[in-house]
C-alpha cells in the first residue's frame, strides 16, 4: 500500500467512527494504544529480537492473575466480539500500572470504541500494516495529520488546540534557532512534541551525523514536561514514531509540573509555547463546602518576582533552565510585553540578564484555540555582569494589516520566510532595518536599550504600522476574515473577563 492511501485510510476511519460520536481525540487515544502495541509486537520479531515484555492481565489492585493472559498484541489481535471489548479494557487497565515509556502510554487509558466490530476493524487496519519497517517520515505524516485534525476539532481555550503550536511556526524559530549536534534541548510545557520534531527534523538536514551524534539525537537530546496525560501520552507516540527515543527505554518526558521546581538540570536550548491562559491557578474547597478556584504562586528564590500570571513564571522558569551559553525561543501572549507590576520586573531581569535580540510580532488566527495575541521572544542566556547584556531588540511586526484563518487562509512557513532572512542567524550583527522614516510601514525595525528602558514600564508592546483598513475603507479584508477576527477579539475580552469573576469570586 502507498503512502498516501495509508494517510487516507487512517484519517477516513477516523471520520466514520466521528460519525458513531467518536471524536478525532478519542480516535487518536485508541491509535496510540494500538499502534505501540503493534510495533511492540514487531520489534519482538525478528530482525530486531528486542524481547521486549509485557505483563499478565492485573486484578484492580495492580497485581497480575497467575495463570492469565499477556497484555500484548498477538493475545488482543485474536479476539473477537464481546471478549474483545472485556480483554481490551483489562489490558488497558493492566498496562497503566506498568513503568517507564510503557506506562507513561496508557496511563488513565481507557476504551473509547464502545462497539467491538469497529474496534476490530481499527486493529485490523493496524495489523496490516508492517509499521517498523516504514519510514519515520511516512508514520509521523499519518500522526500528526490525525493531531493537526483534532486540534481543529477540539478548538478552544481548554481543547486540544492549545497543544497544537502551528507547524510553520514552529519550523520558523528552529531555522532561527538553528540547533546543533550533541546539545539539548528542552521545552518545559511540549504539548505533542512539536517543537522536538522540527529541531530533530533541522539538526538532521543540516549536518552530516556520525555515530556518537546520532545516538545522542535519538537518546539524550530531548527533555520536557507536559502535566496533560493524554497530551503526555501523544507526545510520546509521536516522538516514538519519528524514531526518537526506544520503545523500552526511560521516559523524557516528565508528568510533574515544570514550574514546581528548579530540577537543576541545564539546557544549550529551550524552545517553547506555554499553556494559554493567564493565572494559574488551584480548585480548593472552602469553609462552606463549595469548590472556589484559588491562584497559585510559585514562590522560587530562582524567580525574580513571584505572582500568579503563568507565561511570567515559564518564562522566569526558561531563564533558569538555560545553560550559561544557552539559547532560547518562546511564545508568549501580549500582557507579558505590556503588564506592570511583576510583568515590569521580570522584562527589567530578563533584558539585564540576557540578551533579548529579537520579537517576533504574531498576527491572530494563526492558532486554533480562539482570542490569542502573541509574539516569539529570542534570548540568549549570559554570565552575570554590571552592565545590561540586551543592546538592541529587533522588532519583525507581521500583525498589523495581516490576516490568517486556521481553515482558510492558514499561516505557511513561507509567510515568514522574510522574517528567519532579515533574522540572519549566522551574523546577527549584519542586520538591517526595513523600517525607515521614508518607509514607515517597515515590518523590521530595532529599539535601543536605552529607549526601551525610557518607556512607561519598560514596556515592550511597540508597534508602528499603520492599519490599512481603518484609513481605506476599500482595502477591507473579506468579509470571512473580518468575522474571524471579531471572534478573536471577543473571546480574548471573555477570557479576561473570566479571569475577573474567577479573582471576585475568589476574593468572596
Amino acid at each position: 500500500m502507498t503512502e498516501a492511501s495509508i494517510i487516507s485510510k487512517v484519517w477516513n476511519f477516523a471520520n466514520v467512527l466521528r460519525d458513531d460520536g467518536v471524536g478525532y481525540g478519542d480516535y487518536l487515544e485508541q491509535i496510540t494504544y494500538l499502534l505501540f502495541l503493534k510495533m511492540a509486537d514487531e520489534l519482538n520479531k525478528p530482525p530486531y529480537n528486542k524481547g521486549l515484555k509485557f505483563p499478565l492481565l492485573k486484578d484492580p489492585e495492580g497485581k497480575e492473575i497467575v495463570g492469565s493472559e499477556r497484555c500484548d498484541w498477538s493475545t488482543l489481535s485474536g479476539k473477537r466480539g464481546a471478549e474483545l471489548e472485556v480483554f481490551y479494557n483489562q489490558l488497558l487497565r493492566s498496562l497503566s500500572s506498568e513503568k517507564g515509556i510503557l506506562g507513561q502510554i496508557f496511563t488513565k487509558s481507557q476504551n473509547k470504541i464502545q462497539d467491538p466490530a469497529k474496534l476490530l476493524k481499527v486493529i485490523d487496519m493496524i495489523d496490516q500494516e508492517n509499521w517498523s519497517m516504514m519510514g519515520a517520515d511516512v508514520k509521523g505524516k499519518i500522526y500528526e495529520g490525525l493531531l493537526e485534525k483534532n486540534a481543529m476539532d477540539s478548538s478552544g481555550s481548554s481543547g486540544a488546540g492549545q497543544y497544537f503550536t502551528p507547524r510553520p511556526l514552529i519550523k520558523a524559530m528552529v531555522a532561527c534557532v538553528q540547533p546543533k549536534p550533541l546539545k539539548t534541548i528542552s521545552d518545559p510545557a511540549c504539548g505533542t512534541g512539536g517543537f522536538f520534531l522540527a529541531a530533530y527534523d533541522y539538526i538532521v538536514a543540516h549536518n552530516k551525523l556520525d555515530r556518537e551524534e546520532k545516538a545522542f539525537l535519538k537518546n539524550d537530546t530531548f527533555h520536557g514536561n507536559e502535566i496533560v496525560a493524554n497530551t503526555r501520552r501523544m507526545c510520546l507516540m509521536n516522538m516514538f514514531l519519528h524514531n526518537i527515543g526506544e520503545i523500552d527505554g526511560e521516559s523524557y518526558i516528565s508528568s510533574a509540573d515544570a514550574l514546581i521546581s528548579d530540577s537543576g538540570q541545564r539546557y544549550d536550548y529551550v524552545l517553547a509555547n506555554p499553556p494559554f491562559g493567564k493565572k494559574s491557578s488551584t480548585t480548593i474547597t472552602n469553609e462552606q463546602g463549595e469548590q472556589q478556584k484559588q491562584d497559585l504562586s510559585y514562590n522560587r528564590q530562582d524567580f525574580w518576582a513571584t505572582t500568579s500570571n503563568k507565561q511570567l513564571n515559564f518564562l522566569q522558569h526558561i531563564k533558569t533552565q538555560l545553560k550559561i551559553t544557552g539559547e532560547a525561543a518562546v511564545v508568549l501572549p501580549d500582557n507579558v510585553l505590556f503588564e506592570g507590576g511583576a510583568g515590569e520586573a521580570v522584562r527589567k531581569e530578563l533584558l539585564k540578564t540576557t540578551d533579548l535580540h529579537t520579537i517576533l510580532r504574531l498576527p491572530t488566527g494563526i492558532f486554533y484555540a480562539q482570542g490569542v495575541k502573541a509574539n516569539v521572544l529570542f534570548f540568549d542566556n549570559k554570565p552575570a555582569s554590571k552592565d545590561p547584556w540586551t543592546k538592541e531588540v529587533w522588532i519583525y511586526d507581521y500583525r498589523n494589516n495581516v490576516h490568517h484563518t486556521p481553515k482558510k487562509n492558514p499561516m505557511r512557513l513561507s509567510h515568514l520566510q522574510e522574517f528567519i532572512d532579515l533574522y540572519k542567524a549566522n551574523n546577527r550583527h549584519k542586520r538591517t532595518e526595513t523600517w525607515s522614516e521614508e518607509n514607515e510601514n517597515g515590518r523590521w525595525r530595532k529599539y535601543t536599550y536605552e529607549e526601551i528602558i525610557a518607556r512607561d514600564k519598560t514596556n515592550l508592546d511597540i508597534f508602528w504600522i499603520k492599519d490599512k483598513s481603518l484609513a481605506d475603507l476599500d482595502n477591507l479584508p473579506d468579509p470571512d476574515v473580518l468575522a474571524e477576527e471579531i471572534i478573536e477579539n471577543l473571546e480574548a475580552g471573555l477570557s479576561s473577563f473570566r479571569e475577573i469573576m474567577e479573582t471576585i469570586n475568589g476574593e468572596e
